[in-house]
């Protein structure tokens, strides 16, 4: 039995673009201008990041008027509303705007389709900061579906005006499930220009399902308040993995889990550092679990330049460089 377990590593996994973005946003805002530097909400949802950022000199704040006037805040990967921007203007801040640019996308089809009057249906979590910053963009004309239940309910003004966006990082398969009962009430619903949820988030899903058909037990790492990593434990047990959990860090590993388990999946949300996951491989191996197997469906090479407001560097020259969603460790 020893020789024949195994880890399924799934691949892609972890860091995507918009977060690898976001994350050096906040350290560099460090580097130009000294700690501490405020961010509001988390920069991205992942409890060893914003520790790390913090133990940087970091301050988190829930909403900008927490912030000293004239101090210099970050907005987070997820987005805000114009109504936070305002806000942050209003008290003098000096706002680093490090929206992942897939999201940023979504605000501006939100914008387009009411300023010609659709009702746009958003799929999306309620309470979600992300889901806050695009229903912001156009208050008056969305209306926020929480799941395929929910869109059996919906009523809309006109029928024959109803546009859906989504969340970036939701399950592909609910919400596609969402859509089709949507489309079922209202033949007319336009669909966005292109796909609103996220590559990062597609590709892991598609890598954990995969894995999840051979795997005995499943490993996503992540945090609680990550959407997508909270997804991926879904998808894995939908596509059958006989168990799935999620972990913050290879403590958190229970060795009752582990019990009469062959294989192993490992994946992680798209906010975790490498880091994180390789923690969990030396905990395992030290379990019997030596055999690692990557399983990857994807190359993932996108890359975002910094946001505009970090682009100069100290000695005044433009700084593009681009990043992509490296491992970081």
């Amino acid at each position: 039995m020893q020789g024949q377990k195994r880890v399924l590593l799934a691949s892609p996994r972890g860091y995507c673009a918009g977060v690898d973005r976001a994350v050096i946003a906040v350290e560099k805002a460090l580097d130009r201008f000294g700690a501490p530097v405020y961010v509001r909400k988390q920069i991205v949802h992942n409890i060893h990041v914003v520790t790390e950022l913090e133990a940087k000199g970091a301050i988190f704040v829930e909403e900008v008027d927490e912030v000293p006037e004239g101090a210099h805040v970050v907005f987070s990967a997820h987005g805000v509303s114009p109504a936070v921007v305002n806000a942050a203007s209003d008290r003098g801040l000096l706002a680093i705007d490090a929206t992942c640019p897939l999201v940023t996308k979504v605000h501006r089809e939100a914008v387009r389709f009411a300023r010609d009057d659709f009702e746009i249906l958003l799929i999306g979590h309620q309470g979600h900061e992300e889901v806050e910053g695009t229903a912001g963009e156009a208050p008056d004309h969305v209306t926020i579906v929480n799941s395929p239940d929910e869109a059996d309910t919906i009523e809309v003004r006109d029928p024959s005006k109803v546009v859906w966006l989504s969340q970036t990082t939701l399950s592909v398969d609910e919400t596609m499930e969402t859509v089709r009962r949507l489309r079922t009430r209202f033949p007319q619903l336009q669909d966005p220009p292109s796909d609103d949820i996220c590559y990062a988030t597609q590709n892991r899903q598609v890598a954990i399902k995969k894995v999840a058909k051979d795997a005995d037990l499943v490993i996503v790492v992540g945090s609680a308040n990550s959407s997508n990593s909270v997804r991926l434990v879904e998808v894995a047990l939908e596509y059958g993995a006989k168990a799935a959990y999620r972990v913050d860090y290879a403590d958190e590993v229970e060795q009752a889990w582990l019990e009469g388990v062959e294989t192993v999946g490992v994946t992680s949300g798209a906010s975790v550092p490498e880091v994180l996951v390789q923690q969990v491989l030396e905990d395992l191996a030290g379990a019997g679990y030596r055999d690692v197997e990557e399983v990857r469906t994807a190359e993932e090479d996108l890359q975002f330049s910094l946001p505009k407001e970090l682009r100069t560097n100290a000695a005044g020259a433009r700084d593009d460089r681009a990043l992509g969603g490296r491992s970081r460790g």
